[in-house]
């Protein structure tokens, strides 16, 4: 039993081998100089505006829930699509409700001003 599990064993040391490996052989040949403009805030190339402590509108939270809802929802398309040969015309039906009830949802968010940033 142990020699299936072996392979995913040697790997999984070897990945985290290879994640210590790293970070330590870093800290040791790494450059520990620490200078004004290493330790300044950086956004994207521009310098930040306001503090770190400003809050966010409430829009950005609810884009970024839809984002992940919409994303996970694509997910299951994958099992259906290796599975399709043998889901034959129940599947595409069931895939199709599937698409419609995802569609009617983001119409809805659409129609409710939800993915509007202002």
């Amino acid at each position: 039993m142990l020699g299936i599990y072996l392979p995913i064993l040697v790997l999984l040391g070897v990945a985290i081998a290879f994640g210590l490996g790293s970070v330590v052989f870093s800290s040791l040949i790494g450059e520990k100089k620490i200078t004004p403009v290493k330790v300044a805030p950086y956004e994207c190339g521009c310098e930040p505006i306001g503090t770190a402590r400003e809050r966010f509108s409430i829009k950005f939270y609810l884009i970024a829930m839809l984002f992940i809802l919409f994303d996970i929802e694509a997910v299951f398309l994958y099992p259906w699509a290796i599975l399709y040969k043998k889901l034959g015309l129940f599947g595409l039906m069931e895939m199709g409700l599937f698409i419609v009830i995802l569609f009617v949802g983001y119409i809805y968010v659409w129609k409710k001003g939800a993915l509007e940033w202002e």
